[in-house]
């Protein structure tokens, strides 16, 4: 699965380059880095309201919804995340920011508490942008 997502990767940024728009892989490869790098199991395909599950040293699991965007110098600084599901089977989520050229990893950010108890709960989880989501955020990773 990971050979196919890197072979994916420098086509997307192409077709991004190319026509301006993401070819809808962003998520997927968001999720792919974020198992790997924070050492995360992804969740079963289809799985309402996670896409990943970190264990505990105690044996429990943590759900994780992951949400992925890709930025660059062209890209809408306002861009909107995904609907954040508000279900009790999620922990927490996550926002992982690709760089649009290459799909590349920026950064990635996590609500300072979890969703149910953070200021997320009280907007609409529809339309948070990006920069809002930072702004109440904290980040976890950053290259570089």
């Amino acid at each position: 699965m990971r050979e196919i997502l890197t072979a994916i990767k420098p086509l997307a940024a192409e077709y991004y380059r190319l026509t301006g728009k993401p070819l809808g892989v962003t998520s997927e490869v968001a999720e792919t880095i974020a198992v790997d790098v924070l050492g995360l199991e992804l969740a079963p395909p289809r799985t309402a309201a996670y896409d990943a599950i970190r264990r505990t040293l105690d044996g429990s699991e943590k759900r994780i919804q992951i949400k992925g965007r890709a930025f660059g110098a062209d890209a809408n600084p306002g861009q909107r995340l995904g609907r954040i599901k508000q279900a009790a089977a999620c922990y927490t989520v996550l926002l992982v920011l690709l760089d649009n050229a290459a799909l590349d990893l920026r950064e990635m950010w996590t609500p300072r508490m979890p969703p149910s108890r953070s200021d997320l709960q009280n907007r609409d989880l529809k339309s948070v942008s990006v920069p809002e989501f930072k702004r109440l955020a904290v980040k976890i990773w950053a290259t570089g």
